[in-house]
């Protein structure tokens, strides 16, 4: 299923000279997925501490996209500057997890936000992102089906941010959305997993 994750070519190619750059300043792989990762647990701190702040709220959709950088040019250093390794395909896949969930629980404390709705959300997406690295186990590539793989997930956060923090009213909206984005989560655990096996018999 169509994915924003099919962009990332095209966002890779605009991020390689400053990747290159990084590279030659001595930056690694591995720093940049750490940096991404605390700056995540910042931000997911502040928003949880000012949940009603319209700084606090824009600051999340401005960090989303930062954080796609940070993780297109950590992927970028580990292939194309000879940086991979065994710690840095760890900590790429639990950095995801953690970043996610420190930067969208402290949703559920915003005015108008189901608890109950958000964290099933992000414990779907935990899911999610296991059902690809399952994918592994049996012998298949690490699963990026969609619909709603990483980057979705953080445009829809970033724009329930963005809407909030420009004014417009907490509401009813906010978990319909919340619950659109559970059910796609759904439909991509079955399809990384029937992606999975139909790799494998093949």
């Amino acid at each position: 299923m169509p994915t924003i994750y099919q962009l990332k070519p095209a966002f890779q190619n605009i991020l390689r000279p400053l990747t290159r750059q990084l590279f030659l300043r001595g930056v690694t792989a591995n720093q940049v997925t750490m940096a991404a990762m605390l700056l995540s647990c910042v931000v997911g701190m502040l928003l949880y501490r000012f949940p009603t702040a319209r700084w606090a709220l824009f600051l999340i959709p401005l960090f989303l996209f930062l954080r796609m950088a940070l993780n297109a040019i950590d992927g970028m250093l580990a292939r194309e500057h000879n940086q991979k390794s065994a710690l840095g395909a760890v900590l790429n896949e639990l950095g995801d997890v953690v970043s996610d969930a420190a930067l969208y629980l402290p949703f559920a404390v915003l005015p108008g936000v189901s608890p109950s709705v958000l964290v099933l959300t992000v414990l779907l997406a935990v899911l999610s992102e296991m059902t690809g690295v399952v994918a592994i186990q049996i012998g298949a590539t690490r699963r990026y089906d969609g619909p709603m793989g990483k980057s979705d997930r953080a445009f829809v956060f970033g724009a329930i941010a963005l809407a909030l923090a420009l004014g417009t009213p907490p509401g009813a909206w906010q978990n319909l959305a919340f619950a659109a984005v559970a059910l796609l989560l759904l439909l991509t655990i079955v399809n990384r997993a029937r992606g999975a096996l139909q790799e494998v018999r093949r």
